[in-house]
């Protein structure tokens, strides 16, 4: 369980790449206090985020590029069992440390998650059941998810327009960019008979379809910040997503003359810019919605 294999399926930085989900949440949050913001984000993003990586490596049992590693060790016995810690832990605080509605979503999330890889049900091996349900858990379910927890919120609280439409929208932003964490696996996801979304729509095809997808989040959340909060946060997410198309572009054309751009090293790069410009935007938005630096003026 401690061996250093185990650990590096763990994960952890990887859950870098979902913080903007967390920050969108915090960002719109009406309730914040220091406690459950600290709370919640060192429950998902170092236990429940990890778990969730290392119960499916355990099954997966990788032997090239995944997610985070370039060169994943081989997987030991004792990492389904330090997953099952950390999601077991993971709970606990949730209750203790949140609410008792926080702690039954991060069981939920973890059951869908272990559903995603076991091979009793393994949802990854169906390519529109495990895109969609990856989009929802990880987007309007894990948005939700941390406004009752960064809020100390019930699920009465949860059901408003104005928490369930970014909800959505952080759905449609990770089906865009979904299969593009597929694009350079096709390889491994086929040896062990999964037909992801990727491997369904071919390589130019996963870029197309990414592509068309990243434009309608694009423009739902100009029209989100329009309706809900200023026309001003809506010109600043257009900014910050100007490198994140670019880069996607420049890839794209390279790899649309040679396939075998669609690489890991090029996705994480994706996944980097994409994650960083949007973190930096959500904390933009969380600092000047909520007026907090006027309070060290």
């Amino acid at each position: 369980m401690l061996s250093r294999s185990s650990w590096l399926h763990l994960r952890i930085p990887f859950s870098y790449f979902l913080l903007p989900v967390f920050l969108f949440a915090t960002a719109v949050s009406p309730n914040i206090t220091g406690s459950n913001l600290l709370w919640s984000f060192l429950i998902i993003h170092l236990l429940l985020y990890p778990a969730s990586n290392g119960y499916n490596s355990y099954f997966d049992k990788d032997e090239k590029s995944i997610g985070g590693l370039k060169n994943p060790p081989p997987v030991k016995k004792g990492l389904y069992h330090l997953a099952l810690l950390f999601d077991v832990v993971a709970v606990l605080l949730g209750a203790l440390k949140i609410n008792l509605t926080f702690a039954v979503m991060l069981v939920i999330y973890g059951l869908v998650s272990k559903a995603y890889s076991h091979p009793a049900v393994r949802l990854k091996k169906y390519a529109i059941t495990g895109w969609f349900a990856a989009g929802v858990f990880q987007g309007i379910f894990t948005f939700v998810m941390c406004y009752v927890g960064i809020n100390g919120y019930g699920l009465e609280n949860v059901t408003k327009v104005d928490v369930l439409i970014p909800g959505l929208l952080t759905t449609i932003m990770l089906w865009a960019n979904y299969p593009m964490t597929q694009v350079y696996q096709h390889e491994e996801d086929g040896k062990r008979g999964d037909r992801t979304l990727s491997i369904l729509l071919g390589i130019r095809g996963t870029f197309i379809f990414a592509g068309l997808v990243f434009a309608v989040a694009g423009a739902g959340f100009v029209m989100y910040f329009n309706a809900f909060t200023s026309p001003k946060y809506a010109s600043a997410f257009v900014i910050a997503i100007v490198p994140v198309v670019i880069y996607f572009l420049i890839w794209f054309f390279k790899t649309y003359r040679n396939l075998d751009n669609a690489s890991f090293g090029y996705t994480m790069w994706l996944n980097f810019i994409s994650a960083t410009c949007l973190n930096i935007f959500f904390i933009y938005l969380f600092l000047d919605a909520t007026h907090i630096l006027q309070l060290y003026r």
